[in-house]
């Protein structure tokens, strides 16, 4: 059995206009000792994701079906108290608003002492100030600031600072939503390498949830790409950024610039994600993809298995034969923009 498996889950947000389907059918499962990626554009459910998982919706946002497995238990049927017991001490995360996670009233060292008390009773006081030091070593943090307050730390200091909290009681999953935004990319690497290291020591894993492409090329063994909701391709890491078979996949390798490839051109991908209140029926990346046709319109794709990737497109078995040339050209990508703001007029 996996770590974690999450089947067709799905997350509501509750708005004015209709529940929004924040995340609608997804399914995947992360190995013990496994660092899973999941990219794609803001608002496609990321973060969603990783907050039904450890238990933090919003008030509006609730899980509407399917299930989240965690070492067999099912986090959806787990009391409050049973969640609340798991948070931090099995699964912690690593917020991607650092100054909105901690509290501003108190120390820095008082919250992450008391993180480690309240699921470690028999720890003494000694002991938590000896990890809270460890910790700010760990993530290069003065460990005379432990006792400063949130306000008094730059917002790359207090990144570390939950970084050292999320790693403090050397959880089996830490959910990382955009861990090293705040850092500079000497601080990031530095970071990176040194929450692998732990990671090997203490054979966790790690859901990094990113935009930053460079981040999970480093730090994860395979990827999920979302958008609007759902699940478009998912793979190793090597195969998804090197021969990807769904089109927002390709579209987003070729948003990013490669050093390995200094003439290569950027493309942009125009439009934007669909509505989620009243999602269209068929795949949902229709309007803003250069392949597209009726049938992509009206049928949502089953799932297609290439090299090891799960492609939700209906083409992905002819994107090698035909179509990964025309995927691939910036020229597709212009031509479609052109033609949607020709239809926009």
């Amino acid at each position: 059995m996996s770590q974690l498996e999450v089947e067709d889950l799905e997350v509501y947000y509750e708005t004015e206009d209709g529940p929004a389907q924040a995340v609608d059918g997804v399914s995947f499962e992360l190995e013990q000792g496994e660092n899973l990626g999941i990219v794609g554009e803001s608002g496609c459910g990321k973060t969603t994701l990783a907050k039904a998982i450890i238990g933090i919706l919003p008030d509006a946002g609730y899980v509407n079906g399917g299930s989240i497995n965690f070492k067999g238990d099912d986090l959806t049927e787990l009391s409050g108290p049973e969640r609340r017991r798991l948070k931090w001490e099995e699964i912690s995360m690593i917020a991607q608003s650092a100054m909105n996670s901690l509290d501003p009233v108190y120390t820095i060292r008082e919250q992450i002492v008391e993180a480690i008390e309240t699921h470690r009773p028999g720890t003494g006081r000694v002991e938590s100030n000896e990890i809270v030091t460890e910790m700010f070593e760990l993530v290069g943090l003065d460990p005379d600031r432990a006792d400063d307050y949130p306000h008094q730390f730059s917002g790359g200091m207090r990144q570390r600072a939950m970084i050292a909290m999320a790693l403090a009681l050397e959880p089996s999953l830490m959910l990382a939503d955009e861990p090293t935004t705040a850092l500079d990319v000497i601080m990031q690497d530095q970071i990176l390498k040194r929450i692998g290291s732990i990671q090997e020591e203490i054979n966790s894993s790690m859901l990094v949830i990113t935009h930053d492409v460079s981040v999970v090329a480093e730090t994860c063994d395979r990827v999920i790409v979302m958008y609007a909701g759902k699940i478009a391709e998912e793979g190793p890491v090597e195969e998804i950024f090197n021969q990807p078979y769904h089109p927002y996949t390709i579209g987003l390798k070729r948003a990013f610039p490669n050093i390995r490839m200094q003439d290569q051109d950027l493309l942009s991908i125009s439009g934007y994600p669909p509505e989620l209140i009243d999602p269209p029926q068929g795949c949902r990346f229709a309007e803003r993809c250069p392949m597209a046709t009726d049938k992509c319109r009206e049928e949502e794709p089953e799932a297609h298995h290439n090299n090891g990737l799960r492609s939700y497109c209906h083409y992905a078995d002819e994107i090698d034969s035909e179509l990964r040339p025309y995927a691939d050209d910036p020229k597709t990508w212009n031509q479609t923009a052109a033609a949607q703001e020709a239809g926009g007029d």
